[in-house]
């Protein structure tokens, strides 16, 4: 063989053998897909595209790197990545900055949102836990766990945001789910948390909230004011039909009729110029990597592993579920970006670190009696 080519051979495998396939071409489509929509959402300046760019690539490196590290060695650095991520959310608390009324940044030099990074911390925080414990699990061990979760619950509840509040508890309680939780357990959670609607509604959510869910019910009531951004979202989807109206071609897009185009309803865009047929391009590919994260799940060789995969894959398509289900008004609207696909820095790196981790997961080897190989 010439030296050149096994050179060139050695380098493709250090490259690509750490890279799960099905996640990272997945990622690339999405990522292809989010640079046309902020052109056309942006009002066709290259600005984001180009900073879009920058974080992506700083995610694959990210990727290349956490994909090539052992799980067991990244679960070392939970508990501390834990607790700084509960000591910045104390921080934005006293120190962080406003936008539109919710405080929910950091400003150390470079504005950062705590809470994109509990969505990694807290399910390997909670994961780890569990693992410690995984040749003995009692109810305490589970208590623990859910106090551990609902820690950087309150403090995100104070900024307030609900919204992402509620999907970093689930991401959490996906874990202990994972876990082994028996079922009577979770049916009685489930009627509690039924049984607590009524609290919620009158100690706990603020009247902002309250008139998100009122307005979903009927946007129609306040068409300029509260129900507004469902409305426009709704009519954009709407009028993208089934093949679309074409790439640049969105008149609620570029009559600047959508709010937020850019980052929240980035999906209003995308259904106005690409139609159901561009909406069902998208999910199937979100459904990629829900399928091929679930399946690593399950080949996982241990508790933490299994745990974290499954908790990471469903996180990751909740937020998706979320954001879509907001924008054609039937959930509601809540701070939620597009997985991928929205702008900012701090949300597209959070993401591809989650499936950086369920790149290495996927990497760890057994031997024949199951066993974790050095």
């Amino acid at each position: 063989m010439n030296p050149n080519e096994n050179i060139i051979a050695k380098a493709k495998r250090l490259i690509w053998q750490p890279i799960d396939p099905w996640l990272f071409y997945a990622m690339l489509i999405i990522y292809v897909m989010s640079l046309f929509l902020l052109y056309s959402a942006d009002g066709q300046d290259i600005g984001r595209l180009e900073s879009k760019t920058m974080h992506t690539v700083i995610g694959f490196a990210l990727i290349w790197l956490i994909a090539r590290t052992k799980p067991q060695t990244l679960a070392k650095f939970a508990p501390p990545a834990y607790l700084l991520g509960v000591l910045m959310l104390v921080g934005v608390h006293f120190f962080g900055v406003t936008v539109n009324g919710s405080t929910r940044w950091l400003n150390l030099g470079i504005r950062i949102q705590p809470s994109e990074i509990m969505k990694i911390a807290l399910p390997m925080m909670v994961a780890w836990y569990l693992q410690r414990n995984s040749g003995n699990l009692r109810w305490h061990h589970y208590l623990t766990a859910t106090v551990i979760v609902m820690v950087p619950v309150f403090l995100i509840l104070k900024q307030p945001d609900l919204g992402t509040a509620t999907l970093i508890m689930a991401s959490g309680l996906f874990v202990v789910f994972f876990a082994g939780l028996p079922w009577k357990v979770i049916l009685a959670a489930l009627v509690a948390a039924v049984a607590a609607l009524p609290l919620m509604w009158n100690y706990v959510m603020h009247d902002y909230q309250k008139t998100r869910v009122l307005t979903l019910l009927d946007p129609t009531k306040d068409p300029l004011g509260d129900g507004y951004h469902i409305i426009q979202s709704m009519i954009a989807i709407g009028s993208g039909g089934v093949w679309g109206k074409g790439w640049l071609n969105g008149t609620q897009t570029h009559l600047d009729y959508i709010p937020e185009s850019t980052t929240d309803f980035i999906f209003a865009v995308y259904g106005e110029e690409f139609g159901l047929i561009g909406n069902f391009l998208l999910l199937a590919v979100y459904l990629i990597i829900l399928a091929r994260g679930l399946y690593i799940a399950a080949q996982a060789p241990n508790l933490y592993s299994r745990t974290l995969a499954g908790a990471l894959t469903m996180t990751f398509f909740c937020y998706a579920f979320v954001n879509m289900g907001m924008v054609s008004g039937i959930l509601p609207v809540v701070g939620v970006p597009l997985p991928l696909v929205s702008y900012g820095g701090t949300a597209t790196l959070s993401i591809m670190t989650i499936l950086a981790l369920l790149m290495g997961i996927a990497n760890q080897k057994k031997d024949n009696k199951g066993r974790l190989k050095n």
